[in-house]
């Protein structure tokens, strides 16, 4: 069960790899939405890769009592769930015989909740991961088989760090695998003292607070690529931003309030903030592109004492 490209890995090898293990009885997934200018109907990843490797697709608007009926008479086992997208009720919980074990990107008890991906790094967190984990009635409180980390790099942004959270689930399920068919899995309760949740992102959390430290800036902007996205305004122009470094031990110069630009050339746009110097990499106007800051200087320029507007940053663990 699963919507999105993060669950591709798994499905892929439950259907080829483990092909002499298990059966794959069917896949459901969203229905097809519109999309693009057209507003033609295309299948979610999950959907399309599916139908590729020849699997029944199931599309549910809401999973209930039809599906967990389906789930009997084909004499369902165990069902896997990575980002479906719906919240499963007990009577469709209890049709396999082993239950339904889930693919959970960070590493729990930490960053339960909506956006754990786009959260882990714009907290900063040089490392996160994907948990196996039971499904419960609790959102992500159930129990853990395993888990399997990846380091978040300085320039990593939700994106790439969704991309290795979705290779890393391959050999996090490759390895307990065995253990889950023979019902010989053995699941360790979270600790709850350490649980923390994140929430369901807006594009308001996209604003940027330069009176913040150039770590915490740089975290945000790189976690929140590509949606929100960051942005900020120069005057009435709201520049969007993407891919930032907190510089090191760089300080900014003391007549320069939090916002100001220091130098704007081709390895990026230097910003002061409340502590340390952030520098943007990539940066994009109303209408057009994004464009390596080198780029982006040839036609927009940004001076020395230039001020960049930005606003309130909420807090995204809850």
């Amino acid at each position: 069960m699963g919507s999105d490209a993060i669950a591709v890995p798994v499905l892929r090898y439950l259907a080829v790899e483990a092909a002499d293990k298990v059966v794959v009885a069917g896949v459901f997934s969203q229905p097809d939405r519109p999309k693009g200018r057209g507003k033609h109907l295309q299948p979610n990843p999950l959907a399309a890769a599916a139908r590729e490797l020849g699997l029944p697709l199931l599309q549910p608007e809401k999973p209930g009592a039809d599906e967990a009926e389906w789930l009997e008479e084909q004499g369902v086992r165990l069902v896997f769930v990575m980002a479906y997208g719906h919240l499963l009720r007990k009577r469709l919980l209890a049709a396999p015989a082993l239950g339904y074990v889930n693919f959970h990107a960070s590493l729990l008890p930490k960053f339960r909740g909506a956006s754990p991906v786009e959260t882990a790094v714009a907290c900063g967190e040089a490392e996160t991961g994907v948990s196996l984990m039971r499904i419960v009635p609790k959102m992500d409180a159930g129990p853990v088989l395993d888990t399997e980390a990846v380091a978040v790099e300085p320039l990593d942004t939700g994106a790439s760090v969704r991309e290795k959270l979705s290779a890393a689930t391959v050999p996090l399920l490759a390895r307990n695998l065995d253990a889950l068919l023979s019902g010989r899995a053995v699941f360790n309760e979270q600790d709850e003292s350490a649980v923390t949740y994140c929430r369901k992102l807006e594009k308001t959390d996209g604003q940027l607070d330069f009176t913040a430290p150039a770590h915490v800036l740089a975290s945000r902007i790189n976690g929140l690529d590509p949606w929100p996205g960051c942005f900020c305004e120069v005057g009435e122009t709201r520049l969007k931003v993407r891919q930032a470094l907190a510089l090191g031990s760089a300080v900014a110069p003391e007549h320069l309030a939090p916002g100001s630009v220091i130098e704007a050339g081709r390895e990026g746009v230097d910003i002061a903030t409340g502590n340390g110097v952030l520098r943007i990499l990539q940066l994009q106007r109303p209408g057009g592109k994004m464009l390596p800051a080198r780029d982006f200087l040839s036609g927009f320029d940004l001076p020395e004492g230039t001020r960049l507007e930005g606003g309130e940053m909420r807090e995204l663990l809850v």
